[in-house]
């Protein structure tokens, strides 16, 4: 099954705890609970502005080797991934 990930910060989806909410309480199945809650966006943010906030994260973030991305290569990979995500999308 090819995992779901949010379409703002591009999280991997996993369990039931990961997925945002709707206005009404229910699970938004584009969204996780960092980035969207009862039915908005937790924060106003520009795509560059939710990449600075990503890369904090960085030491996280593995190849599938194992190894932990650089700053540099997870800032690549963002600049590259995050225009793709439904939230930066430019139509």
């Amino acid at each position: 099954m090819e995992p779901i990930y949010c379409q703002s910060c591009g999280m991997p989806l996993i369990s039931d705890t990961d997925y945002g909410t709707n206005q009404d309480g229910s699970k938004n199945k584009e969204y996780c609970a960092f980035c969207f809650k009862d039915g908005k966006f937790v924060q106003d943010v520009t795509m560059d502005e939710m990449i600075q906030i990503c890369l904090q994260y960085s030491d996280s973030f593995k190849h599938d080797n194992g190894e932990s991305y650089t700053k540099e290569e997870a800032l690549a990979g963002m600049q590259y991934y995050f225009p793709q995500l439904k939230r930066w999308k430019k139509e």
